[in-house]
């Protein structure tokens, strides 16, 4: 009798080693398939985010644009304004401000932005030629709101956001896979218990195999998934 002969696998571990061998094999395609999947999501999250971080950029620069244009305006205004004062064809403003449009001043405001004005207006109304305790510039008042900052801040927000699910997708994706590679080490722990010469490590490679697909398979269960 041969003492290095392979002992004789039990017909119900062998069947039992088999199903977890096919089971793990179609387990590390679906990993495999999930983390193809996330990995393409990644991609998207960020592609998302570079293009809201480039338009971002171009929402500040039309906002300093705007406010450049904002501080010109008002600049030539309010000189207008003095000069006219001076020479006694406009009267100082109290609190409301009616443009004279026969005069420079007027037509300046008149072409004052949108955007600008009702800033421009709750200046006047706080009668900073008179009052010291009224704000220096219309660029101080709450009322003057640029829409593209406005909108420069939201799409940074919204790149942010892109971004944290971009970096979500690329660790569902690298907990796919490692979840494969578990996988794959249930595959040769079944496949070594087959070709074991004692009785011993067979059970216990077969044991070895069967807890690592079974919590292999609880994660691949709990982990998020994508279609």
């Amino acid at each position: 009798m041969n003492d290095d002969a392979k002992p004789a696998m039990p017909p119900w571990l062998d069947l039992a080693l088999t199903v977890i061998m096919a089971l793990a094999a179609v387990g590390t395609a679906w990993a495999g398939f999930q983390s193809a999947k996330w990995s393409g999501l990644q991609a998207i999250s960020f592609a998302e985010a570079g293009a809201a971080r480039t338009e971002s950029a171009k929402a500040s620069t039309d906002a300093g644009q705007d406010r450049l244009t904002d501080l010109v305006a008002f600049t030539s205004w309010i000189g207008a304004l003095q000069e006219e004062i001076i020479a006694g064809t406009s009267t100082r403003p109290s609190g409301d401000y009616e443009p004279n449009p026969e005069e420079v001043s007027g037509f300046l405001y008149e072409r004052f932005r949108p955007e600008f004005k009702p800033a421009v207006d709750a200046w006047v109304a706080t009668r900073p030629m008179v009052n010291p305790d009224a704000p220096a510039t219309p660029f101080e008042m709450p009322e003057y709101r640029l829409e593209s900052e406005a909108l420069a801040a939201e799409l940074v927000e919204r790149a942010e956001a892109a971004t944290a699910e971009a970096h979500d997708d690329n660790q569902r994706s690298d907990d796919y896979v490692f979840m494969a590679v578990i996988l794959a080490l249930a595959l040769f722990f079944a496949g070594v218990a087959g070709r074991s010469r004692t009785a011993r490590s067979q059970r216990l490679l077969a044991g070895a195999a069967v807890v690592t697909f079974i919590g292999a398979a609880i994660v691949l269960l709990v982990l998020p998934k994508t279609f």
